[in-house]
């Protein structure tokens, strides 16, 4: 069944529809989330996402649209999220916890490392960047649904990820990773 006719369905009262909505979407969600906050505040944030998604889904005028408008709402959770850390004192901030931690090479299988590595490498992305390749490359949507969600031109995403793509290969050029 399409997402359309789900989110259909689900404006029409459907719990079994909206169900489907959620565990077509859950994954997607909390993967874009997680990799833009730590995982403690990740899990807040997706749960405060699908109370806006219950909450605005009647609204919703053209369900083809859901993803983007999905993301969009993600979106500024995330940034709601992060503006409060940063309005507090530099003392009150938690330690991030950088997925993958510390990676050298050789210290383990290639195939791990190469994902712990790029793990940590767009981790390590300033926000704006990591935004656009996570939407991008790890939830594969397209370009013009990564600048709608957030809310910029196609060009501005081409840049970020173009920039995103230039500071991964320079992290992993320093780390001994070029191939």
């Amino acid at each position: 069944m399409t997402d359309e006719l789900l989110v259909v369905r689900a404006q029409l009262g459907e719990r079994n529809a909206f169900a489907d909505l959620v565990r077509a979407w859950h994954d997607p969600l909390t993967s874009y989330v997680r990799r833009m906050l730590d995982a403690e505040r990740a899990d807040d944030v997706v749960q405060e996402v699908w109370l806006a998604v219950v909450r605005g889904l009647p609204r919703l005028r053209d369900p083809a649209r859901f993803p983007p408008w999905l993301f969009s709402i993600a979106r500024r959770a995330v940034t709601d999220r992060l503006r409060e850390e940063y309005a507090r004192p530099e003392a009150a901030h938690p330690a991030r916890s950088e997925p993958g931690g510390e990676v050298r090479a050789g210290a383990v299988d290639d195939a791990v490392l190469d994902r712990a590595a790029v793990v940590a490498g767009v981790a390590a992305l300033p926000v704006r960047e990591r935004e656009v390749v996570i939407l991008f490359y790890l939830l594969d949507l397209s370009l013009e649904t990564c600048a709608e969600i957030c809310g910029i031109p196609v060009g501005t995403v081409k840049s970020r990820l173009s920039r995103g793509r230039r500071m991964l290969r320079t992290e992993f050029t320093e780390k001994g990773f070029a191939r």
